[in-house]
């Protein structure tokens, strides 16, 4: 009869331990969303206009962590290194994904230990000059640029970000010969522009719209091809007199690559659900900003596919250099 007791109480300890060391559903702990820009940049806004509804579908707070610096290489780095647990996440731009890879081969991080989840954000830039500048439309600035070569300095957000893009294939189909100055953000980039430091940039709209509005800036167009229904009183490029001009950037949600699949799904639903509520999408399109969801990781990586040939091309055409 003992010994039945014993056996009796061994196999419930056994039982009662092997529940016990189960691993809680995730999450079960704070969640860290990594941008690779600095504070009060586009990618940093969209962060934090999104992080308390994410973190309310998720059931655990999203921590947004702030890793700036070439080129937002450092935030991907730090993200393609972290466990697999759903517990680190990027934000991340064309920037990390297609153009880096594209402009430095030696890279500590390759895109393919990122796995997509979705895209999030979907948004023109913004060309923004000094008001000071004596510059009123495109046709001016491409005129003072060929008439006084490598005077006018352009601010970005860093190498291969998607500001430098956007000048690089602004001076590529118009001739104008400027001087690029990267910053580590966004913020500080339209800094050096009210400031007079440099004349221009083709910045996110978050970043200079508010600005812009503040008479800090002049805004002279939006870098797609017809205006845009997030920033309707600007005209688009082919208004403004360069109809083969066309840029729009994105931002997308991207985990370690061994993330478990149904993570990635939790992920993939939470931030729909963050997405689409009505106060979010309100905060981002006043900023210019427009929430641009995928069905699905699997959609998102194909997307990924077509957009990088976009941006490898265009690193190439424009024979854009880490400088």
């Amino acid at each position: 009869m003992k010994k039945r007791h014993f056996a009796l109480a061994l196999a419930t300890g056994v039982i009662s331990h092997a529940a016990w060391a189960q691993p809680a559903p995730y999450p079960n702990k704070p969640v860290r969303l990594v941008i690779g820009f600095a504070a009060g940049g586009a990618a940093d806004y969209v962060a934090r206009a999104m992080s308390e509804s994410f973190g309310k579908a998720l059931g655990q707070p999203v921590v947004v962590d702030n890793k700036p610096g070439n080129g937002s290489s450092i935030a991907a780095d730090i993200v393609a290194k972290a466990p697999p647990d759903g517990y680190t996440l990027l934000i991340a731009s064309p920037s990390s994904i297609s153009v880096n890879p594209a402009l430095n081969p030696k890279l500590s991080y390759s895109p393919a230990d990122l796995l997509p989840v979705t895209k999030i954000t979907t948004s023109p830039l913004v060309l923004a000059v000094n008001p000071s500048s004596g510059i009123d439309s495109v046709a001016q600035l491409i005129a003072t640029a060929k008439k006084e070569p490598d005077k006018l300095n352009y601010s970005t957000s860093g190498n291969g970000s998607a500001p430098h893009l956007g000048a690089a294939l602004f001076t590529m189909l118009t001739g104008a010969q400027m001087t690029h100055v990267p910053y580590k953000g966004g913020s500080l980039a339209i800094q050096s522009v009210m400031a007079g430091d440099t004349q221009l940039t083709f910045g996110t709209s978050p970043s200079v719209l508010p600005m812009a509005k503040g008479g800090r800036l002049r805004v002279l167009a939006v870098s797609t091809r017809e205006r845009s229904p997030l920033v309707p009183e600007l005209p688009g490029m082919r208004e403004a007199g360069l109809p083969d001009y066309n840029l729009e950037f994105w931002y997308g949600l991207f985990v370690p690559v061994g993330t478990p699949p149904a993570v990635v799904r939790k992920i993939h639903d939470a931030t729909a659900a963050a997405m689409q509520q009505p106060s979010v999408k309100a905060a981002l399109a006043r900023e210019g900003t427009e929430v641009s969801l995928s069905g699905s990781p699997e959609q998102f990586s194909q997307f990924l596919v077509e957009d990088g040939r976009f941006w490898v091309d265009l690193v190439k055409g424009a024979k854009v250099k880490v400088d």
